[in-house]
């Protein structure tokens, strides 16, 4: 059957035009590829070498996204190196804990430098130690080797006011401090033990990380904070400086190619609404959760408190 110019036209055109549509699918296919790659293993496809920077900043808690990036960071080829800026008073001992092992591990795959800056204390140079090399501004503020944990006693304030508490439980140290009850003795050596058994834990990293003997690292944590000065007279620092410093040291000691690019690896948050953050403060849930959070053995430094 013989097709006239107009019929053989228009097949010519939708011929052209499912080809389009073919190519246009192909290339949306293989961009969500690339996409959904980058963002489960965090790199593109032409990549460049460089050293990252993570920072830590305001209290530490036990954070699983920090947790991941850490280790994404770490099974990145293209991160040469990572250095870890460190502006915190600390946080829950556990949260320092947890990010002194992620970055010792990390530390196994590459090399990782400290970088301290403004402040640096308990849970924060407890992170730090997780690290090859520590660098300190003649200023820091770090040190604060140890544990707290803090409560109070309201009893006679109840006592005043006419109010009598009823507590029911199923031991004497259940729910150990309790400010409606007499803080004994007894149960301040339950809990001191507690408090110790983390201390010595404490002790034992800055014992073997930084090469000290045991007794001379007890003397040093006693609670008290340095200067970055004193820390390195105490060699609780490798290094007076900043990232300059920290990036030399990495390519003199550890070999990493000169003039890489830094690039800051961040946590990808999602910004709450404002009318969520209203609703939030009204219900008290931001103070809490906050205070939930740091609830238990904390280190960390409180000036305000001394």
């Amino acid at each position: 059957m013989s097709l006239n110019a107009d019929t053989l036209l228009d097949r010519i055109r939708l011929k052209q035009q499912i080809s389009r549509w073919r190519i246009i699918a192909i290339v949306v296919a293989v961009l969500s590829v690339l996409i959904f790659f980058g963002k489960e293993t965090q790199f593109s496809p032409i990549k460049s070498d460089y050293i990252a920077r993570l920072t830590i900043e305001d209290i530490i808690t036990d954070n699983r996204d920090l947790s991941k990036l850490i280790d994404n960071t770490a099974g990145d080829y293209h991160a040469k190196a990572v250095l870890v800026w460190l502006d915190t008073p600390g946080g829950s001992a556990v949260g320092g804990q947890q990010l002194y092992l992620d970055l010792l591990r990390l530390s196994k795959k590459k090399p990782v430098v400290a970088v301290m800056r403004t402040m640096a204390t308990s849970a924060g140079y407890m992170a730090a130690l997780g690290s090859d090399h520590i660098v300190a501004r003649e200023g820091t503020i770090t040190g604060s080797i140890g544990v707290i944990m803090e409560a109070f006693e309201a009893t006679e304030l109840a006592e005043k006011l006419g109010i009598r508490p009823i507590t029911v439980k199923s031991g004497p140290y259940k729910a150990t401090p309790n400010p409606l009850e007499k803080y004994t003795p007894d149960q301040d050596k339950v809990m001191q033990a507690v408090i110790k058994d983390f201390f010595n834990w404490f002790v034992d990293i800055v014992t073997e990380r930084r090469k000290l003997p045991r007794e001379r690292v007890v003397e040093l944590a006693d609670g008290r904070v340095y200067t970055g000065r004193q820390a390195l007279a105490n060699k609780l620092v490798d290094e007076l400086g900043g990232e300059q410093e920290a990036v030399d040291w990495l390519e003199k000691k550890r070999h990493i190619s000169t003039g890489l690019e830094i690039k800051d690896v961040k946590l990808e948050k999602e910004n709450p609404s404002l009318l969520d953050v209203f609703s939030q403060i009204a219900n008290g849930k931001i103070g809490a959760r906050f205070l939930q959070r740091l609830d238990g053995l904390t280190a960390i430094w409180q000036p305000n408190s001394l």
